[in-house]
């Protein structure tokens, strides 16, 4: 591009010192034109780093949900038999119903609960 200016500037009979200028111009805008692709380049490299990090710091909190959810699953399950209407439910005339039911679902949550923090995800 800057070939035209030249071949331009020869042409007009411009002297040598307007010539030099045009070059040492051309030269500076290459080496902008570098720095910038450099930058750019750069840029790109942060936020691909940036975006992987949200990534992770969200595949880590839907993994949270996801044990949580895993955890509270059987204690409901539990809750949710012993919350029926049944007219023949064995465990409704017995004295300790209640605080078996409560432990069954205590024990419920318990056994995933260590199960994972054992695998380290909690």
């Amino acid at each position: 591009m800057f070939h035209y200016y030249l071949q331009v500037a020869r042409e007009r009979g411009d002297d040598s010192r307007t010539r030099q200028r045009i070059k040492a111009a051309q030269r500076d805008i290459s080496s902008l034109m570098d720095h910038t692709r450099f930058l750019s380049t750069r840029i790109a490299f942060l936020l691909e780093a940036t975006l992987g990090m949200i990534s992770i710091e969200q595949s880590q909190i839907i993994k949270l949900f996801s044990v949580m959810a895993v955890i509270l699953l059987p204690p409901t399950l539990v809750a949710s038999i012993y919350g029926m209407n049944f007219k023949y439910l064995p465990e409704i005339d017995w004295l300790f119903g209640y605080p078996f039911a409560l432990g069954l679902m205590f024990v419920a949550a318990l056994v995933p609960f260590i199960y994972f923090r054992r695998k380290g995800w909690l």
